[in-house]
């Protein structure tokens, strides 16, 4: 038996391209080792823990259950399109989570591999508490890039524990912190150096994650597992702390497999299953030396092998959200009604799982255009159209040139699965749908038929056997288009084996085909191209000069209603220190109009008056966006009306 898993998906925002590098070639696998008759249970789960869950959730005025259970249910409905199955898709924040989570610890408590220590923490004077993780931002103290209190994000990407980063603030307020002295909690990773060294001389997967992780070994430090905050899984010797997001995650894996299947312990415990790991090269510290040490030190099963993607650049830049480097998978793919099996060919076949993947819309419409329709699309509607309009049941006599040519095509495919080698697989599926397109060509059975209808059959009957194997071989990679079109041959899918792809049918009936694919034309990427674009356009440099043309200043909202007739807009009076004024702006969604009144804010003056539903609006608040809503700019302490933004 095999578990198969997925580095659980952040339940903080909504799912893009940079998430499927995990998650498509994870299905892909999984269904090919069903069709290699293996028994397979394949998990995941919202990740639902940690300081950047809170963040978001004041941000967008929601509670961290609240904002959790929104990209949850999103998350299973993008998975869903895409024709992501997992047998059970958890969450984090689950009772039965919980429970198997603080077992785990307390087992590590038990073994002597847990404790207490007091530390000095980053403290927030204004907002009264301890800056836990993403709560503040400073200086890395190795490389001084900017950093954030987990991790040296813009410089030499090092984890960072509590209270390493230097000069602090905090990210809420904005405020200087101090250090306070604080007990936490302790897990003794340097106590595992041996095993992980062993473990890692093993451990199957990936070389770029086992490489990355061996040169981590020799520079071990003990973890912080605890953080003062009150969302997550409370630490069992002091409930006043929750585990830190990496102790809890994981254990994602056991507990969903417990919720799945009675025979967990078969995997988790007893050892008799391989545990195969697909996760981002991000996060491979976390599960080839953090993530073993503590199953190790608790007396769980560990991980067979870990699959690690290489990173993803948007049209050739850096992946960055906060730049516009990206690709909203529901909001922009979906929503642009591509077929869900291009995407997924993209992601397997661009290049080697470990090398980075590069998305741009060109590069897509032309592999689709060029290799999932000119070679595999047109030769499997060629074929059966030709059989159904000139046999409709075909007699399958097929040479043993055609039946050696899928059997050497199902060896690299499968030789190749083993190795997580997806392009390799998928490059021979389309060498083999190349071969047949010439094959059928050369053969030229609508000449053949009006002289000799038997040797066209015998043309047909090879074709149609390669068109079989095809349909097979490829459904993995994409089984909606790949369903669709065997429905002209009765050939059921899900329940073929991949053993059986020369098998030959004493006959075939062929019904009319479906048009298996639509060409993507210019017209159809375009928008995205453009919206793109926009959002990577750098800004012209200007001068302090044409900086002082604008007006901005301190406002303090009089009063506020709704705009009737809109979900966006509310009409606020706003006194800018000499005159009162009346703004309309798009901030109703997250906004209620009796909360802002009173409020300071910021606003630009001498923005030429607009209309806006037919009112006026003399200026314009200033606004970060935040997953698509307003989060208002407001001064740090109370600033008279009309004090100037300098």
């Amino acid at each position: 038996m095999k578990l198969v898993t997925c580095g659980l998906p952040y339940a903080n925002g909504k799912l893009h391209v940079g998430h499927l590098r995990t998650y498509i070639p994870a299905d892909v696998y999984v269904r090919f080792l069903r069709m290699m008759n293996e028994k397979v249970v394949f998990v995941c789960g919202s990740d639902c823990h940690g300081t950047p869950i809170v963040v978001n959730a004041e941000k967008e005025g929601l509670s961290p259950r609240e904002l959790v259970e929104k990209y949850h249910e999103h998350f299973q409905k993008v998975f869903k399109k895409l024709n992501v199955v997992f047998d059970y898709f958890g969450k984090t924040i689950e009772d039965y989570h919980h429970r198997r989570t603080r077992e785990i610890v307390e087992k590590l408590i038990e073994n002597g591999y847990v404790y207490r220590k007091e530390i000095e923490l980053a403290y927030c004077e204004k907002c009264e508490r301890f800056l836990p993780d993403r709560y503040v931002e400073g200086i890395c103290p190795y490389c001084k890039s900017p950093a954030r209190g987990d991790e040296c994000d813009q410089g030499c990407g090092r984890h960072l524990e509590p209270g390493e980063i230097l000069e602090p603030r905090c990210k809420i307020c904005g405020s200087p912190a101090t250090f306070r002295k604080r007990n936490h909690y302790f897990f003794k990773l340097t106590a595992f150096r041996e095993f992980l060294q062993d473990y890692l001389s093993k451990l199957a997967g990936t070389e770029n994650a086992i490489n990355y992780a061996k040169e981590w070994v020799e520079n071990l430090r003990d973890w912080c597992i605890t953080r003062d905050l009150e969302w997550g899984v409370k630490f069992p010797l002091d409930e006043s702390l929750v585990l830190y997001v990496w102790v809890d995650a994981p254990i994602g894996y056991i507990s969903f497999t417990e919720q799945f299947t009675k025979d967990w312990e078969d995997v988790w415990v007893k050892g008799n299953a391989e545990i195969i790991h697909f996760i981002g090269l991000d996060i491979a510290y976390h599960h080839c030396i953090f993530w073993p040490a503590l199953l190790k030190g608790a007396g769980y099963s560990l991980p067979t092998a870990v699959v690690a993607s290489g990173m993803v650049k948007i049209e050739g830049k850096t992946f960055s959200k906060t730049r516009g480097y990206v690709v909203w998978v529901e909001d922009e793919y979906l929503n642009a009604r591509f077929n869900p099996d291009y995407l997924r060919y993209y992601i397997v076949n661009y290049t080697s799982h470990e090398k980075d993947l590069n998305f741009s819309w060109d590069v897509f419409k032309d592999k689709v255009n060029n290799e999932v329709i000119a070679t595999l699309g047109n030769f499997l509607f060629r074929i059966l159209s030709f059989a159904w309009r000139n046999f409709g049941k075909v007699e399958m006599k097929v040479d043993g040139e055609i039946i050696e040519k899928i059997l050497q095509t199902k060896d690299k495919v499968v030789d190749a699965i083993k190795k997580w080698e997806f392009k390799v697989a998928t490059d021979a599926i389309m060498e083999l749908a190349s071969y047949g397109n010439t094959y059928f060509q050369n053969a030229k059975p609508w000449e053949l038929i009006r002289v000799d209808k038997e040797k066209a059959e015998k043309v047909v009957a090879n074709a149609l056997q390669i068109a079989k194997a095809l349909l097979i071989l490829n459904y993995p990679v994409m089984p909606e288009s790949m369903e669709k079109i065997a429905k002209a041959i009765g050939l059921n899918l899900p329940n073929s084996s991949i053993e059986k792809v020369a098998e030959v049918d004493k006959e075939l009936v062929v019904a009319k085909p479906e048009l298996p694919f639509a060409k993507i034309e210019e017209k159809d990427i375009e928008p995205l191209k453009s919206a793109m674009a926009e959002r990577f356009a750098e800004k012209p440099e200007i001068s302090i000069e044409d900086f002082k043309k604008i007006d901005i200043r301190i406002a303090k909202i009089l009063s506020a209603e709704k705009v009737s007739g809109s979900k966006k807009l509310i009409k606020l009076i706003v006194d800018i220190g000499n005159e009162k004024r009346q703004v309309v702006a798009g901030i109703a969604e997250n906004h209620s109009p009796e909360d802002l009144i009173g409020k300071s804010i910021v606003i630009v003056c001498n923005l030429k008056p607009a209309r806006i539903m037919g009112l006026e609006s003399q200026g314009m608040i200033l606004a970060a966006d935040v997953n698509g809503k307003a989060v208002l700019l407001v001064p740090e302490k109370d600033v008279s009306p009309g004090t100037k933004v300098r």
